[in-house]
């Protein structure tokens, strides 16, 4: 037995148990790409050929069943994994859990926002939305349904830090932010005025602490 049988095996397994699909090909198909993903560590159809057992003679026929699993739209992907990350955030209840919210654009045309979970100084996807948008930067009213979704999912960890970088930093969003009883930390622009307990607004790049410490302010509004 091959080291892509063994593995395929367990995945296999892994994921009839977490995984509720109403035809098990599906599972089998999802389980031979991940292990062909794997064992070759590319992200490329043609390479995972080697690592599946299959009686086809041409690389091609294998290609093609790649395909039409990926293009088959009553395979949804958040129902095979999400639960599979839930599975593994178990365990996590008891410490603090640290989310990613960051945008990726995709040949100038789509915007793919995607909220991860920080493990290991890798973020690891948790939820994510793909929009037919050409910048970085997207509406509150965008990303806000990835949110509620991840409130609910993750309504057992009390201790849920967010980070979100300086295309997210508006209004809308911190008032969310206020009423979900989530922490969370943003990188502002130097740019940005601050109004503080002080009679005179100021500006972020002037309020940086030294090299090496950190530094406080209370009563902060944008």
């Amino acid at each position: 037995m091959t080291s892509s049988t063994q593995l395929y095996g367990q995945l296999f397994g892994f994921l009839r148990q977490y995984c509720r699909a109403q035809d098990l090909r599906h599972l089998k198909a999802l389980a031979w790409m991940v292990s062909a993903l794997i064992c070759s560590g590319q992200l490329s159809l043609p390479a995972w050929e080697p690592y599946v057992p299959s009686r086809a003679t041409k690389a091609q026929s294998m290609e093609r069943r790649w395909r039409r699993f990926l293009d088959n739209q009553r395979v949804r992907v958040s129902r095979l994994y999400v639960p599979l990350v839930l599975a593994a955030l178990s365990g996590w209840r008891q410490h603090r859990l640290y989310l990613a919210l960051d945008t990726t654009v995709l040949w100038d045309r789509y915007c793919m926002i995607h909220l991860s979970v920080v493990c290991c100084g890798r973020a690891v996807p948790l939820l994510w939305r793909v929009l037919e948008h050409g910048s970085a930067t997207v509406a509150f009213k965008e990303y806000q349904p990835l949110l509620r979704k991840a409130r609910w999912l993750l309504r057992q960890h009390e201790d849920v830090m967010l980070l979100a970088d300086r295309g997210f930093a508006n209004h809308e969003f911190m008032g969310w932010l206020q009423t979900s009883q989530w922490h969370y930390c943003f990188r502002l622009p130097c740019d940005v005025v601050l109004h503080g307990a002080s009679k005179y607004p100021s500006v972020v790049g002037t309020l940086y602490p030294p090299l090496g410490e950190a530094r406080l302010y209370r009563q902060v509004r944008l």
